[in-house]
């Protein structure tokens, strides 16, 4: 059964899910976890991909597009159709449909920021995670400006 973790970016804080998303892939890396982030399209996949490059200046995210980068080698996964991937380590969801593929996992995580269309789609997936058997956990997020590692 994965677990299945919201994190919410409280209103007063900078940037949006993406940079919320970075975040978690490094505190999830420094696990030595294996990650595959789910995008809705191909830009989110290139955006969220240009943005581990240049995240943090004293960091290293070993990350590549699903059917471009070898899975063995990469670490951390960015792609659209995630279905033929063997990763079940964790799942970060960045489309706003639940993923049918989640229930494979050990833990999903779903980051939300303060747009209102990604917070309608959240309340809908966190309702249906709880329908399927999977009770969510909610966790609010503050990043602060300049230091995204304090929250």
């Amino acid at each position: 059964m994965p677990r299945i973790d919201f994190y919410t970016l409280e209103p007063d804080s900078p940037g949006d899910r993406y940079l919320l998303t970075c975040r978690l892939v490094e505190r999830t890396r420094a696990q030595s976890l294996r990650v595959l982030v789910h995008c809705p399209d191909a830009a989110a996949a290139r955006h969220l991909d240009r943005l581990l490059w240049t995240y943090r200046q004293e960091s290293f995210i070993p990350h590549g597009l699903v059917g471009q980068s070898d899975p063995v080698l990469t670490p951390v996964l960015i792609g659209l159709d995630c279905t033929a991937t063997d990763e079940n380590q964790v799942l970060i969801n960045l489309a706003l449909e639940t993923p049918p593929f989640y229930s494979r996992f050990a833990r999903v995580c779903e980051p939300v920021d303060q747009d209102p269309a990604v917070r309608a789609a959240a309340r809908e997936r966190f309702r249906g995670y709880r329908a399927a058997g999977f009770p969510p956990e909610h966790h609010p997020v503050r990043l602060t400006p300049g230091n995204v590692d304090t929250w």
